[in-house]
């Protein structure tokens, strides 16, 4: 195997420097936005090996931006936008929280809002949108039952990651299936067997936590129309309906419904749809010059490099496992934003995972979790940074309560249980089933 070159990942070492430092200095992780220290990297890559003219560069990373998953999944953001948009503006997400709540016996209402959430965020693919949509709602019981806020607000934070690892639709799992070339049923498969233990695990620990709880749900109004274009996504998705067919279908469905119930009209839809489409063109772009960027530091031995040091430190498969999960969790962590950490770590452990014989199903579902894990954790993170913050103004007593990360850090159970899960199943169970 070729040494490679370490010098050729100067692009990404910069992106990453360059992300933590304004994030530290700024006190704001997402202070620069993402897409500006890309191309800052993307100067970076250029300004290397001489041995090309910049025509070739170019061309090396066109060809890297055009690839067919790259394509493909900027395709699906896109897509996966449009039914956001759509279903959110429908009032869906409205009207599956309160369904949910006023089904739930009030004795377990905190179990109640993570499971609410773990089917919202499958449903939604999206854990911000989760928190936002759940967090007032549980700043709620939290008063009216005498819990504190950090446990109630921790439920939702950990229902909001179930379903950012696990959807059909989110950009964490399009990111991991495109990059990896698996298809998206095995992928949730095989990504859903390994959370579910952690998933049991925390309803069991927030059941024992809040067991004391008696909230009595009024006033919830929903529509169960609305919350049709959830089930035909999520019951198309698993049935293994090509998720192009699964999303269209949703957001029609959902388009439909808007106006059936007059939440919008006919001409308004347009806008609607255009509002979802148009949140997803950062991490559209974002991919694209990413792809570039890995193109290029490929094309200069990086990646080689990468192969040749692990290989040299990794003799196993389960090696190999174990250290896709560290190189996701690390970028991850530097980057604060788990697609992202994806698309950058996606295209080395897809080398990894060939030189090592990693099915491509497993590597994504590593990939997703790991990076899930810390996405769900740190303090500086948009999933507890939107929690704390509207854990704070959805209080309705005269003086509010201040609701830091760092109070709500001690009840993210699920996150790390799901590390858990997924470092038992790569040292224990994969190695049984081998021999079985």
């Amino acid at each position: 195997m070729k040494k490679g070159n370490p010098l050729a990942l100067l692009p990404i070492l910069v992106f990453l420097v360059l992300f933590a430092y304004v994030g530290i200095v700024a006190k704001d992780f997402y202070s620069m936005p993402a897409i500006v220290g890309f191309i800052i990297a993307l100067i970076v890559a250029f300004l290397q090996n001489r041995k090309y003219s910049f025509n070739e560069k170019i061309s090396i990373v066109a060809k890297g931006a055009g690839d067919e998953n790259i394509i493909t999944m900027c395709l699906i953001f896109i897509l996966a936008g449009a039914f956001s948009g759509s279903v959110k503006a429908a009032g869906g997400v409205e009207s599956t929280v309160a369904f949910g709540l006023s089904i739930l016996p009030s004795k377990i209402a905190v179990v109640g809002i993570f499971v609410i959430g773990c089917f919202i965020s499958v449903s939604m693919g999206t854990s911000v949108g989760t928190v936002t949509a759940l967090t007032p709602i549980a700043v709620g019981i939290a008063e009216k039952t005498g819990l504190g806020i950090p446990i109630c607000v921790g439920s939702v934070v950990c229902g909001a990651m179930f379903g950012d690892n696990l959807s059909m639709i989110s950009d964490t799992t399009i990111a991991a299936v495109r990059t990896q070339g698996c298809e998206m049923k095995d992928k949730f498969k095989q990504n859903f067997f390994i959370v579910l233990p952690a998933a049991i695990v925390t309803i069991v620990l927030l059941f024992v936590s809040t067991k004391t709880t008696d909230y009595n749900v009024s006033d919830l109004d929903y529509e169960l129309i609305k919350i049709v274009p959830y089930l035909v996504v999520l019951i198309g998705a698993l049935a293994g309906l090509n998720v192009f067919i699964v999303l269209i279908l949703g957001t029609v469905i959902s388009l439909i419904v808007g106006v059936i119930s007059g939440t919008f009209t006919m001409i308004e839809m347009f806008k609607v749809v255009g509002d979802g489409v148009t949140s997803m063109y950062d991490i559209t772009v974002i991919s694209i010059v990413v792809a570039g960027v890995i193109a290029l530091v490929k094309e200069n031995g990086g990646i080689d490099f990468i192969l040749s040091f692990i290989k040299s430190k990794i003799k196993t498969q389960k090696g190999a496992e174990l250290g896709i999960a560290g190189l996701a969790s690390l970028v991850d962590v530097c980057t604060a934003n788990n697609t992202i950490a994806i698309v950058i770590a996606g295209p080395i452990a897809k080398e990894i995972s060939t030189e090592f014989d990693v099915s491509p199903k497993t590597t994504a579902s590593l990939l997703d979790i790991f990076t899930s894990v810390w996405q769900g954790i740190i303090p500086y993170g948009a999933q507890l940074l939107t929690a704390s913050s509207l854990a704070v103004s959805a209080q309705t007593i005269k003086e509010a309560i201040p609701v830091s990360p760092f109070d709500i850090m001690p009840y993210l159970y699920y996150p790390v249980l799901m590390a858990v899960s997924a470092i038992i199943y790569i040292i224990f169970i994969k190695e049984n089933k081998k021999k079985a």
